[in-house]
């Protein structure tokens, strides 16, 4: 059964067109990632679904019921703000257990509700505590928690890792990634990183500009972009390109190398003169100019490269890609 459906749509604040025709499906139990850079109308589409803003055309279906009038305490989500937008006049257990008493659920479900969803995120110690008495990563667990113990249709995530910190980050995602292996939810999250994306979804929509510009699993995105922006969004560090023409004369495409295809090779065809390296031990990577561009190699190990040495950077040619003019994916 398909969890959510959107046809045709889009969203403007008045003279501004931020969402264009955007179509696109999450079947029912799938993770479903919106990705792309800041202005894009990731966090404009999350919340038209959401219902906390009007689609000024098209259809959304939740479920196979169509929910452009029904307001959004009715359509069967629940949404994790990046801000927690917990109340802090409340402890975690009145803060899990508000909407519930809203929708007069019973004492005694209310109570088995809080009970796994506290397990599932560990949160038994804190019932207790105010907002203001726990870290951000708890905080953020109870904002899930509270998600959870809603039994939604869909869970909508707007980049709820935001405030934390990078070892925090990390440790959230998993907690997030085993949840949804634990509920077979169906759960849209919204990100600008990329890493978050790659590692989280089992489905990536690319946003630019208000439009989708590529649907599909990570590694499907990773290893065939649809266009370039695709191409140089997905990856870290992202992909390098060059015209072409450096390697052969008169060819008017853009070439593209992801920077774990480079290697060092006495006979390679880019000439390069380093100009940083950033030694991370498991890995080295070298930015690196040939000609006037600037391209980065991501060599397994450690490596004596030094800034100012000159070198040369091999890649075997099905590991290239090509662009035409416009951006996108030629042969």
């Amino acid at each position: 059964m398909t969890a959510l459906s959107l046809q045709n749509v889009n969203k403007s604040f008045g003279e501004v067109h931020v969402l264009k025709d955007i179509n696109m499906e999450v079947e029912e139990g799938e993770f479903v990632v919106f990705v792309g850079p800041s202005g894009c109308g990731k966090s404009t589409l999350l919340r038209v679904i959401a219902g906390l803003e009007d689609a000024s055309s098209g259809e959304i279906r939740i479920g196979g019921e169509v929910v452009n009038l029904t307001p959004p305490s009715k359509r069967g989500i629940a949404m994790v703000f990046q801000s927690y937008a917990l109340y802090p006049h409340l402890n975690v257990r009145g803060n899990m257990t508000l909407a519930l008493k809203q929708e007069g659920q019973s004492k005694a479900l209310i109570e088995e509700r809080v009970q796994e969803a506290s397990r599932m995120l560990n949160l038994e110690p804190y019932l207790d505590r105010f907002p203001s008495e726990l870290s951000g990563g708890q905080r953020q667990r109870v904002a899930i928690a509270r998600a959870i113990v809603r039994e939604p249709k869909l869970f909508l995530f707007d980049e709820p890792l935001s405030n934390l910190d990078a070892a925090l980050r990390m440790n959230t995602r998993i907690e997030i990634a085993n949840l949804h292996r634990q509920l077979g939810a169906s759960m849209i999250y919204v990100t600008h990183d990329q890493t978050e994306a790659m590692t989280l979804a089992d489905k990536i929509v690319v946003l630019r500009d208000g439009r989708v510009e590529q649907i599909g699993s990570p590694m499907e995105l990773y290893n065939n972009p649809a266009n370039q922006f695709v191409a140089g969004f997905l990856g870290s560090p992202s992909m390098n390109f060059f015209p072409a023409q450096l390697l052969q004369e008169g060819d008017d495409r853009t070439m593209g190398v992801r920077p774990e295809d480079l290697f060092l090779d006495d006979s390679g065809a880019l000439a390069a003169r380093v100009s940083h390296v950033e030694k991370l031990g498991g890995d080295t990577n070298v930015i690196a100019q040939v000609n006037d561009h600037q391209i980065t190699a991501r060599l397994f190990g450690q490596h004596a490269v030094e800034p100012g040495q000159d070198l040369r950077l091999g890649f075997k040619p099905q590991n290239a890609y090509h662009f035409n003019r416009e951006g996108m994916r030629v042969d």
